[in-house]
């Protein structure tokens, strides 16, 4: 798994973000069954920057903890089969899948997990695995769905003993 990360903003994480980014996501594909080497961009920012692209992407005008632009459109959640057939979903140079850009709001990291009674890296694993699944076909907005991919977060989290 390779993470490419960038980060603005003037608060810093206290933890190894690459790694344990690069760490939550190959644990969130090994679960789902991803058969490919992947890589993802990751942007750590600032509520005020995370604010402007939930308004210009979603049309929400409010900060949020993490936003997932997916590179590829599943029709099952979870199914990588038809890759085979879709090479640009390849980068031409490395054979990794291309699977998106996840942003994350560093304030919602700490105020979160204060808010929830867990570890910054607790939160943090979460949001990507949360991000991963996104651009990997999960949603959330029915039931089933939301049960779904919660209780595979459950249980990715638990895989890497990153409990609240």
């Amino acid at each position: 798994m390779t993470v490419y990360l960038e980060e603005e903003g003037s608060l810093t994480l206290p933890l190894p973000a690459r790694s344990l980014a690069a760490e939550a996501a190959e644990a969130a594909l090994d679960e789902i069954g991803c058969p490919y080497e992947a890589e993802v961009n990751l942007l750590l920012t600032m509520n005020e920057q995370i604010r402007e692209m939930n308004r210009e992407f979603r049309n929400i005008d409010r900060a949020t903890d993490v936003l997932s632009f997916p590179m590829i459109e599943y029709e099952d959640a979870g199914v990588f089969d038809f890759l085979e057939d879709e090479p640009d979903c390849f980068d031409p140079e490395t054979g990794r899948l291309l699977l998106g850009d996840i942003v994350i709001s560093k304030e919602k990291v700490f105020s979160q997990a204060k808010e929830y009674g867990h570890t910054l890296k607790r939160e943090f694993a979460f949001l990507v695995v949360h991000s991963i699944l996104h651009l990997s076909g999960y949603d959330h907005m029915e039931e089933e769905e939301r049960k779904t991919m919660e209780a595979l977060q459950d249980k990715i989290l638990e895989k890497l003993d990153i409990l609240r």
